[in-house]
């Protein structure tokens, strides 16, 4: 079969389209034949060596929908044919992967691949932020950073499911008409960082109850300056870097940090299904929406790293293989 490897850390240079063996579904695993691959900045992260330091070369990719060919022994509720859906199952930037059962989602009928396989990461993870880090409320006002992007469209409109209203932050006017239609109530154009004082004017100075910050250092303190006293700043997306060293007692404002991961919101089976068939619900229903920002051909897996890295795309990025 096809599949993209990384034959070393580094560059997209490292990136190399190839034929591998056949896999096989071991004990409790599944075969699936990939239908569509989601691409994320967690994959630049093992790219660059910042995570899943597992030996090269390896295939790539860690979300994706397809279909189920075959099951191995010990297997009970996943079934041939059946259309599933996954995250943070190793080897998913190729044609087919296989993956333990308990790792797998069932795809609704009202819900294609190409839907199932955008919602995934970034779908578990801004439910995670609004829904359990910081609980959105009636009335909350939230600061929500890249807010174009696969991230942010999705925490966007579940904060607004929730109740609460969105300041959406994108970094150039292109991407301001994305951000309103996912129900932002006003959206700032700020590429350098200096956000605060127009939240802080949107708010008539109070400042919000919660930031959502995946942008990287150079947003720290303007995130923090954001928000009202006892505020929320939910910090996460490592690949962009920290803020660096902390004096907790040079926080102002008696505000509240922490550092949010998905994994944190699906750390069961049972949590993985019940989460996702919540996203998967708003979707059938019409409440929740996921714009593709692209669609490449599996080969061209490095023009897509290349286009994420470029912070110029709004929406998820997929691979068809």
């Amino acid at each position: 079969m096809k599949a993209i490897v990384m034959n070393g850390t580094g560059g997209r240079e490292m990136l190399e389209y190839v034929e591998r063996p056949e896999p096989g579904a071991g004990r409790g695993e599944a075969l699936v034949e990939i239908a569509y691959a989601g691409v994320n900045f967690m994959d630049v992260g093992v790219r660059q060596g910042m995570a899943w330091n597992d030996p090269n070369p390896k295939i790539l990719g860690v979300e994706g929908a397809g279909r189920v060919l075959a099951v191995g022994d010990g297997v009970d509720g996943v079934t041939l044919g059946q259309r599933v859906a996954w995250v943070y199952a190793p080897g998913s930037y190729a044609e087919r992967i296989a993956i333990p059962t308990t790792s797998l989602v069932p795809i609704p009928d009202a819900v294609d691949d190409r839907t199932a396989a955008s919602v995934m990461m970034q779908g578990l993870t801004a439910s995670h932020f609004a829904t359990d880090f910081y609980p959105v409320q009636p009335g909350d006002v939230a600061l929500v950073h890249a807010a174009a992007g696969g991230v942010g469209l999705l925490l966007t409109q579940i904060i607004t499911l929730r109740g609460g209203s969105v300041i959406g932050r994108v970094s150039s006017q292109a991407k301001v008409a994305a951000a309103k239609d996912a129900g932002a109530d006003h959206v700032i154009v700020d590429a350098s960082g200096r956000f605060a004082e127009e939240a802080l004017r949107l708010t008539g100075g109070d400042g919000v109850d919660v930031v959502y910050d995946g942008s990287g250092p150079t947003t720290f303190q303007g995130s923090l300056d954001a928000l009202r006293r006892s505020g929320t700043l939910c910090w996460y997306g490592p690949v962009l870097g920290g803020p660096g060293l902390i004096d907790i007692t040079s926080l102002p404002k008696s505000v509240k940090i922490g550092y949010a991961t998905y994994y944190d919101h699906v750390y069961t089976p049972a949590l993985l299904r019940a989460r996702t068939a919540q996203l998967f619900d708003w979707l059938a229903e019409g409440r929740l929406t996921v714009r593709v920002g692209g669609e490449y051909p599996l080969v061209d897996a490095a023009q897509a790293h290349a286009d994420m890295e470029s912070r110029g795309t709004i929406g998820k990025l997929l691979l068809v293989p």
